[in-house]
């Protein structure tokens, strides 16, 4: 008989192509890893029912921003604008806004990590969408070609993700926390994390990469464990009641102070720069630091082949470019107001292109405010 040969490199990446051609396969016969296949569907129900609460969380989260925002709007046109926090269409907002995040939170416990960070380009790109309808927004070129760019990363980040079914169960949770891959990340984390805080609070130094790469440090702990918390619940439901380990409770705690601590970075962060800027970097940023907690906390992407993993890393430069596009420019853009134009009126000094001020609450400010109100001033004392 003779030998069976070694399998080399050529082996590999034939194989590697198999499984990509396989994932452009559409209903064909046999087992087939197709992304539209039955026996894909088959193997990816939880994955998908995951996907789908994700998704539907980041809409509905979508409309809740956009329904605080034409709150916000309505109160400024009235003539004694009352607090926001007192407008029930606000409060409304920030309801859709707690169901939406609950569904985020339930995704978590039925996909990967790798598969459900990256999905909150959604409630950008729908977010962009809703104004333009409702809340009469422009609809520029960058915006259409930011969602189909989006929703092509969206369909590469669903069908080449790590395809992997865990039962987050406590003592997993409790084996993967001791790991040593976890606790070389965590003192590599604390490390950087006091590195950037030492800058920011005695330095002062208050760079937007700072604060995001902080806010990010912060989401990775928040994405682990809300995974552990999510999947234990999970787990309770349909197998054994994991919520008396002790481990529910640390990852509880965690998942809280991790969520207080970001939102503080990520506040500070929308007070001094433009969201147009913020929204897009906080978004790349959170979701690599979430894919690199996948990988080492849960593992993820072992075994995965290495031209799966590029295809799904390609999806996430095309979400990224989609939610920059979509976002960019977007507060800088105002409607064009017309001036206000005196003409030329007998015995006065002209005033002409009197100006909205975006900076007061009164109307505009004449080209030269002071000396147009002193001499007006002197006018009247005249008369």
């Amino acid at each position: 008989m003779a030998a069976l040969a070694p399998a080399g490199p050529w082996d590999a990446a034939s194989a590697a192509l198999d499984e990509l051609s396989l994932n452009f396969t559409y209903g064909a016969p046999g087992p087939g890893n197709g992304s539209l296949s039955g026996a894909w569907y088959g193997r990816n129900q939880i994955h998908l029912f995951g996907v789908l609460l994700a998704i539907l969380g980041n809409l509905v989260i979508s409309i809740s921003l956009n329904i605080q925002k034409y709150s916000h709007l309505q109160l400024a046109q009235q003539e004694h604008p009352r607090p926001y926090f007192k407008s029930v269409l606000w409060w409304g907002g920030v309801l859709l806004m707690a169901v939406g995040e609950m569904g985020n939170f339930a995704a978590y416990g039925f996909a990967p990590i790798t598969l459900i960070a990256p999905l909150g380009c959604v409630s950008v790109t729908g977010s962009a969408i809703i104004s333009v309808t409702f809340l009469k927004d422009n609809l520029r070129a960058s915006d259409l070609l930011g969602m189909t760019l989006a929703f092509a990363g969206t369909y590469l980040l669903v069908s080449f993700a790590p395809n992997i079914t865990q039962a987050i169960s406590a003592r997993t949770v409790q084996y993967y926390f001791v790991g040593w891959q976890f606790l070389i990340y965590m003192i590599l984390e604390i490390l950087i994390f006091c590195i950037l805080l030492y800058f920011y609070k005695r330095k002062g130094v208050k760079h937007m990469v700072i604060l995001l790469t902080l806010v990010a440090l912060l989401a990775s702990l928040t994405v682990i464990s809300v995974k552990a918390v999510s999947g234990m619940i999970t787990f309770s439901m349909t197998d054994k009641m994991q919520l008396t380990y002790p481990i529910f409770y640390i990852m509880f705690v965690i998942m809280i102070a991790s969520c207080v601590f970001q939102v503080k970075f990520l506040n500070q962060a929308t007070k001094l720069y433009n969201m147009t800027t913020v929204v897009p970097v906080n978004h790349i940023f959170f979701t690599i630091s979430a894919i690199i907690a996948g990988i080492i906390f849960y593992q993820e992407f072992l075994g995965a082949a290495f031209l799966t993993v590029f295809i799904y890393l390609f999806g996430c430069f095309l979400s990224f470019l989609g939610v920059f596009l979509v976002t960019r420019n977007r507060e800088k853009e105002h409607l064009q107001q017309s001036y206000i134009d005196f003409g030329n009126i007998p015995g006065k000094q002209m005033l002409d292109k009197i100006q909205p001020d975006s900076n007061s609450l009164s109307y505009g400010t004449l080209p030269d405010g002071s000396d147009a109100t002193k001499s007006q001033s002197g006018e009247k004392k005249e008369v």
